[in-house]
């Protein structure tokens, strides 16, 4: 017999999950930051260019510690416009999808992303979810307005 999963719980997890992925900036709250994700050489997530493309927790650290730690670099905040999110029937996958809205500043001048179409999968691990896949990319009207 499987267990009914409480699907709008669920749910705001994996929000919960998504949105300290990136709101963990304002605080450089990398414990928040490295629980958002999977700890293996599984993790991999596409950036809107190639130098950022990441592969494995490891890269991942070294990311974050060279750019994320840097005092040049700090967060203000961020929004997430359409979050959706959907489970798998067996309630240990997620997806989501939204528009982020990234506001930073790096040495005092705004780093932005804005508009950044944002999507990714989440597994639930030890009964945890954890980040394994992303994809940001930015849309190609937007790309026509600069």
């Amino acid at each position: 017999m499987t267990e009914k999963i409480d699907s709008r719980a669920e749910k705001a997890r994996v929000e919960q999950v998504i949105k300290n992925s990136i709101t963990w900036a304002v605080n450089k709250d990398k414990e928040l930051l490295y629980n958002s994700f999977v700890n293996d050489s599984t993790l991999f997530y596409f950036s809107p260019d190639n130098a950022g493309t990441i592969s494995g927790f490891a890269a991942f650290q070294q990311l974050t510690e060279s750019v994320f730690m840097n005092p040049a670099f700090r967060a203000i905040k961020a929004d997430f416009k359409d979050l959706r999110v959907s489970l798998s029937q067996s309630g240990d996958c997620a997806w989501w999808s939204c528009y982020l809205d990234d506001f930073n500043e790096w040495d005092g001048k705004p780093a932005n992303w804005e508009n950044v179409r944002w999507t990714g999968v989440l597994e639930k691990r030890h009964g945890d979810w954890k980040i394994v896949q992303m994809h940001f990319s930015h849309a190609t009207e937007d790309f026509a307005k600069k």
